[in-house]
């Protein structure tokens, strides 16, 4: 629930400061229990106690990875399940999160494609990953508390998060509220397989993510192919809808893009894309493919990934991706709740 929500739910004769108390004990301190919030009254705690939940998921496994990145399968209300990632930096956290059980995008290249769709999570539900996390890792979100590292979050997990944007938008209202999460609007990012209209729509959002483009072919046809989504909404008005997209002073686009050994990964490939791109205000983020049982694609060699990366740097800035996770299938594309 967001402020507004909360004041609607109290009693009428209780002040409207108690909503506020509870909404910042809930997203700021992120008590694990209703009681705990101590600066409410025994009477009101114990009428949440009774009659409201927290709400927030459980941990159902939890896989660690030779590198530190930690994979949660957690559980929903109705027993559904997501999975949630964590990946400690030097200097940063960064927490991937899901917007959906499932994915119905159907990228070919994917394994939560494999599993369909589900379900859409709740606003609730998307924030509830990401309270879930710092908490279990003793991780301070709000930038302003001096003891804070930087803290990014990615709706980059299970789902194509703009299928399901009014929730995806309202989890972003809480998580960048000062009075909730207190992050910035430039530590959170969404990525999408690129649904046209809901780009319209997320760009006249007053309160947004960032935006990242999953792109992984050169080709109006070799796209098609790998992400079927194609054939609805075209590369060519993609590429249309990203150069007239109104970004902020300090934000680019991202476009992400999936090297899949001799598909889409020929120095012809890194040709197109570097020219698809050099008169947007972009940048390239390479992923050599994370393979998984299901997927019929390779990863290329590290040296057919320097050479595609070289290629595109020269008109748009070009990185690639370090896989995180690999061991336990945490690494991007391998969500699909494997134990």
């Amino acid at each position: 629930m967001e402020l507004s929500e909360l004041r609607q739910v109290l009693p009428p004769d209780e002040p409207a400061y108690r909503a506020k108390q509870i909404y910042r004990a809930i997203y700021n301190q992120k008590v694990a229990d209703l009681v705990q919030i101590s600066t409410l009254p025994a009477h009101i705690r114990a009428e949440l106690s009774e009659h409201a939940e927290l709400g927030l998921p459980l941990a159902d496994s939890r896989f660690e990875s030779v590198d530190g990145t930690r994979r949660y399968l957690l559980r929903l209300s109705d027993g559904r399940t997501v999975e949630t990632v964590l990946m400690p930096e030097e200097d940063r956290d960064t927490v991937c999160i899901s917007s959906q059980v499932g994915c119905p995008v159907d990228c070919k290249f994917c394994m939560t494609a494999l599993m369909g769709l589900e379900r859409s999570l709740t606003a609730g539900e998307i924030v509830g990953q990401v309270l879930f996390v710092a908490r279990d890792n003793g991780l301070t979100i709000s930038p302003n508390k001096p003891d804070s590292r930087r803290f990014n979050i990615v709706m980059m997990g299970m789902g194509e998060p703009l299928l399901n944007l009014a929730n995806v938008l309202k989890a972003t209202r809480i998580l960048v509220d000062p009075n909730a999460v207190g992050m910035s609007e430039r530590r959170i990012t969404v990525s999408t397989s690129g649904i046209i209209p809901r780009i319209e729509e997320l760009s006249e959002s007053e309160v947004r993510p960032k935006l990242a483009i999953s792109l992984n072919a050169s080709t109006e046809e070799m796209r098609q192919q790998l992400m079927p989504i194609t054939k609805k909404w075209h590369l060519k008005d993609l590429l249309e809808v990203c150069r007239t997209y109104p970004l902020r002073p300090w934000e680019k686009l991202t476009f992400e893009y999936v090297l899949l050994k001799d598909v889409n990964d020929t120095d012809a490939d890194a040709r197109r894309v570097a020219r698809m791109l050099a008169n947007l205000n972009c940048k390239v983020n390479l992923i050599a493919l994370n393979p998984g049982p299901g997927i019929p694609y390779e990863t290329p060699l590290p040296e057919r990934v320097a050479s595609f990366q070289e290629i595109v740097r020269r008109s748009v800035p070009c990185f690639v991706r370090r896989p995180r996770g690999l061991d336990i299938y945490a690494a991007c594309g391998q969500l699909k709740r494997n134990a």
